[in-house]
């Protein structure tokens, strides 16, 4: 018979972590309802350049991601994690440095991204010092799992601890890969990748981000969570087998379908679609086990509010992971990219699934660890209905505000014309939908105030058990019987399942992003294209800064809808000397790829100015710093070089002669804006300057092919 062995938990570590949670769950949130309400009242930009939309989104994104799902997620393994392997942390050490180092990195994110510094990555904007604290620090987290998992005392391997493996390596993998980048000083960077390249794996990255960062570790929580809150075994062993091999090997497949229709080849966007497609078995196979491990239950279902927060977290999980695979089917996706579809979809995910299991653990976890009761069933109850209000208020309207967008954006008159030629004519009609959205969210943050509150009342009602006496026999040499499955086999191998996790999500990344890399033909070159003047780069890396490409895309489908309104439809090699990619994902301004000459500078000057002046019910805030503040070139030189390096074609010892160049360019525009009255004092020197110069390059170094007749 094995020795009994006495041990502890550190629950300590796991207080610190859901502490942090629900900090920042308030943070990002409040952060979010701001820029819902910016979208409504331009007002509440607050006309300020840290406050308005373009900076304060990236904000709420990554408050919501990385700060209250990621603290979310560290408060359950870190829990969870020494049960199933009846071991305590490897490390205390470690423990504290990950909470530590991972608040600090939250930190460093609040504090840059309202001060424009941005790489411009969906879910990745933090520039490089940041993204090597975040390497290191996710290192630290994984020493420590793996530590613990080599000293448990628990032979197999349960479900849970295989998505917290396949989550580690595939989101080491995902970081690494999306975050190659030069340096040019301390804030700013160029990546290795640019165009059509940087925007595949860029979305190989971000939708993959949402697959391992916002699912998988998920995916555990609730192998474990949910049949602890039920006290029930997990419905079916062989299926949650199944969901957990075909779920890693086809999502890392699926990023393309976030560019369908765009400049990317024919050959990688089919392949989007179809791992797309097949990715709601494994999903939907998840879903159910989750579902019916509540079987016989149901009747406590209706009592608990822990398990009604994990019933519709599960159940949300199931809708967005069948709407993904619709929304990747061409036909579909023609009516939903660029349109607020999207983000009505990715918020059933993160308000239903992340939130609500989110809510739902930490309901289960506190009186754990503090050894008291839940303070009121009926303030969980209350939660749990004020905020399934908030998600219903919240997606519903951008469903129909989608739906008008796409119909809007794509109705011709009976005589071939655009029938709604002004964009900002759909962006009034949605009005409505936005101030329901905003509705929905204050119902949302209403609902976890209300939780924020209880959960305080039951931690003050108990004391923490810092280290959780426990005991367990010793781990015995595992013997293989007769008959046994064969995934048992695996189960007792960590680091053979480490290494099965890397090979199958490797697979679907080299097979979608080697042939873009190696072969020449998929991104055809053309030879009008030439990369950016000074004052033009610096323009650009302005637009980057305040945010612009999360309301305006510059990406032109190739539907006659497109063509008609904004011009001749993007092509590949437009893009070879975009660093970043700057095709954006939602369209709540007009694109803008074809928009350079199709304006004089002074209209550019006076919409920055006012928007409302140039486009009248606009909902674009102002931006008098651009007209107010000197622009700041000291770095041209070092980026110049920094290109010349990642390939773009300047000339050799181009950087001594690009403060001159850029000061020529800024005197012609400057000149341009006076003679159209503008007479504000040193104008050339100005960042308005540097931004019109890059607008008004944007879409004009290929020239549609003359019409026939003409």
């Amino acid at each position: 018979m094995a020795q009994i062995e006495k041990f502890s938990y550190d629950n300590a570590i796991v207080r610190n972590f859901a502490y942090a949670t629900i900090i920042f769950g308030a943070v990002g949130m409040l952060a979010g309802l701001l820029a819902a309400l910016q979208l409504v009242y331009p007002i509440f930009n607050l006309g300020l350049p840290e406050t308005t939309f373009g900076r304060i989104r990236p904000l709420h994104t990554n408050a919501a991601i990385f700060a209250f799902v990621g603290n979310g997620i560290f408060t359950g393994v870190y829990y969870s994690l020494q049960r199933l392997l009846k071991a305590p942390m490897y490390s205390k050490t470690l423990s504290n440095i990950h909470f530590w180092g991972w608040q600090a990195i939250i930190l460093a994110a609040a504090i840059t991204l309202p001060l424009g510094i941005t790489s411009a990555h969906e879910y990745a904007e933090l520039e490089w010092p940041i993204d090597i604290a975040i390497a290191a620090i996710w290192v630290v987290f994984g020493i420590n799992m793996f530590g613990t998992i080599l000293k448990r005392r628990e032979e197999h391997l349960y479900v849970a601890i295989w998505f917290y493996i396949a989550t580690w390596i595939t989101v080491t993998v995902l970081h690494i890969g999306n975050n190659l980048e030069l340096p040019v000083s301390l804030w700013k960077s160029y990546p290795v990748f640019a165009g059509v390249q940087d925007a595949l794996i860029q979305w190989w990255y971000g939708h993959n981000a949402v697959a391992f960062f916002l699912t998988t570790p998920y995916l555990g929580l609730m192998y474990y969570y949910l049949p602890k809150a039920a006290n029930r075994p997990v419905y079916s062993y062989k299926l949650s087998i199944i969901h957990f091999w075909a779920l890693i090997f086809i999502y890392i497949w699926a990023g393309p379908h976030h560019l369908l229709y765009t400049s990317l080849p024919d050959w990688a966007q089919s392949l989007g679609t179809v791992f797309s497609v097949m990715l709601i078995a494994p999903s939907w196979g998840g879903m159910l086990n989750g579902l019916l491990t509540l079987r016989g239950a149901w009747d406590r279902v209706r009592n608990d509010p822990i398990l009604k927060f994990m019933v519709v977290a599960v159940t949300a999980y199931g809708m967005s992971t069948f709407e993904g695979p619709m929304l990747s089917i061409k036909s579909v996706n023609a009516i939903s990219h660029f349109t607020d579809w999207t983000i009505g979809h990715v918020h059933v995910g993160t308000l239903g699934w992340n939130g609500f299991l989110t809510f739902g653990m930490l309901y289960w976890l506190l009186p754990k660890i503090f050894n008291t009761k839940l303070h009121s069933v009926k303030l969980a109850n209350a939660h749990f209905w004020v905020g399934t209000l908030g998600i219903l208020f919240y997606v519903i309207p951008l469903y129909w505000a989608g739906w008008t967008q796409s119909l809007m954006w794509k109705q011709f008159t009976a005589d071939g014309f655009l029938q709604y030629g002004n964009f900002l004519e759909t962006v009034t009609q949605i009005l409505p939908m936005y101030g329901l959205r905003a509705l929905g969210g204050t119902l949302y943050l209403a609902g976890f105030f209300i939780g924020v509150y209880n959960m305080v009342k039951t931690v003050r009602s108990g004391k923490l058990v810092a280290y959780e006496a426990a005991e367990a026999p010793a781990r015995e040499k595992y013997v293989a019987h007769k008959g046994e499955h064969w995934h048992r086999w695996i189960e007792r191998r960590p680091v053979q399942l480490l290494i099965g996790s890397a090979i199958v999500i490797l697979i679907g990344g080299l097979v979608e992003i080697f042939p873009m890399l190696m072969v020449d033909s998929n991104i055809p070159t053309i030879a009008s294209v030439k990369p950016y003047t000074p004052l033009e780069l610096e323009g650009r890396d302005l637009y980057i800064r305040e945010g612009c490409l999360g309301c305006h895309s510059q990406m032109v489908r190739p539907f006659r809808s497109e063509t008609e309104r904004y011009g001749e439809y993007s092509k590949s090699g437009e893009f070879i000397y975009d660093r970043p990619f700057l095709w954006g994902s939602k369209r709540t301004g007009p694109d803008l790829h074809r928009v350079g000459q199709k304006y004089p500078d002074s209209w550019h000057y006076n919409h920055m100015l006012d928007p409302e002046s140039m486009s009248p019910n606009s909902i674009m805030p102002p931006y008098p710093w651009l007209i107010e503040d000197d622009l700041d070139y000291s770095q041209i030189e070092e980026k110049i070089a920094v290109l010349r390096k990642l390939g773009t074609p300047y000339p050799e010892g181009f950087e001594d002669e690009a403060a001159a160049d850029l000061q020529a360019q800024a005197a012609k525009i400057a000149e341009s804006l006076r003679k159209d009255g503008i007479e504000d004092e040193n104008l050339e020197q100005k960042e308005i300057v540097a931004l019109i110069a890059y607008l008004q390059r944007l879409g004009t170094d290929i020239k549609p092919a003359p019409q026939a007749g003409n």
